[in-house]
């Protein structure tokens, strides 16, 4: 179990442009379109209360901010403390550690993409025992079979990190990178360090071979009890709706903040 003691932070990623969205996205910001019942942003934001995360950044555009504070408020309705930081240009996914390094300070953090959607029992466990860890970064890996569409992680035979790639045109695994990450306090130096690449960005890659050079990164595959959606596509955005809809009919609510705050007892 994790040390409930410990204060857990997190980051909801929020920018981006969500360009494979368009033209839906020409007016409204990627994370606050509908995914089945509830904006897509309820999905990460109520994973990290499920970690016991209550003190959360929210990082979005200039131009969505406002509608995510509209939406979420301070958080208080929920027992929780939601503050908000503006990216103001699309430098790459470890600049969101620059962005928040003052909320960061010298603790834990976990990175949720506000596209990115997990359900099941065990997976807010595993992010809370991560972040509980006094150092290093976790994570979160699985198999998919379009890895070039996403950072691919090389393991040996002993499970060991023998490579890490953005993107590959010829993947050397398909254990790719999902959307959720836990880095020690590290992070917001490593992240100062980095280069953007050829797509004028930092890369999350890169991030995370600072933390592989100094055998610090350590890799956890998602429970056969975790679903995982990347929700940037028309097609993945259909099929995050449908199966949310089936399991909630079957077991009830997903990514329901008041529901998540109430079985915590916070209100």
């Amino acid at each position: 179990m994790h040390n409930p003691a410990k204060t857990l932070k997190g980051i909801l990623l929020a920018g981006g442009t969500g360009s494979r969205l368009a033209p839906m996205t020409n007016v409204v910001s990627k994370q606050l379109l509908p995914v089945y019942d509830k904006p897509m942003i309820y999905y990460p934001l109520v994973t990290l209360m499920q970690a016991d995360v209550r003190n959360i950044l929210l990082i979005s555009t200039q131009i969505h901010l406002s509608n995510y504070q509209r939406l979420l408020g301070t958080g208080k309705q929920w027992g929780i403390q939601i503050d908000y930081a503006e990216q103001q240009s699309p430098n790459g996914l470890p600049h969101a550690f620059t962005i928040g390094a003052d909320f960061i300070k010298n603790e834990s953090i976990i990175l949720l993409l506000g596209d990115n959607i997990f359900f099941g029992d065990n997976f807010a466990h595993h992010l809370a025992q991560a972040a509980a860890s006094s150092s290093g970064a976790t994570i979160f890996v699985t198999h998919h079979n379009q890895p070039s569409e996403y950072g691919v992680v090389e393991l040996g035979p002993g499970k060991d990190i023998l490579s890490l790639e953005e993107k590959p045109a010829c993947p050397k695994s398909n254990n790719v990178i999902t959307g959720a990450y836990v880095f020690d306090s590290q992070v917001t130096e490593y992240a100062k360090t980095l280069q953007s690449s050829e797509r004028g960005e930092t890369e999350m890659v890169d991030l995370l071979r600072c933390y592989h050079k100094q055998k610090e990164l350590f890799v956890k595959f998602l429970d056969k009890g975790t679903t995982w959606y990347d929700t940037g596509t028309p097609q993945m955005l259909l099929e995050a709706s449908l199966a949310i809809a089936e399991v909630q009919s079957a077991r009830g609510r997903i990514g329901c903040p008041e529901y998540t705050a109430k079985s915590k007892g916070w209100i």
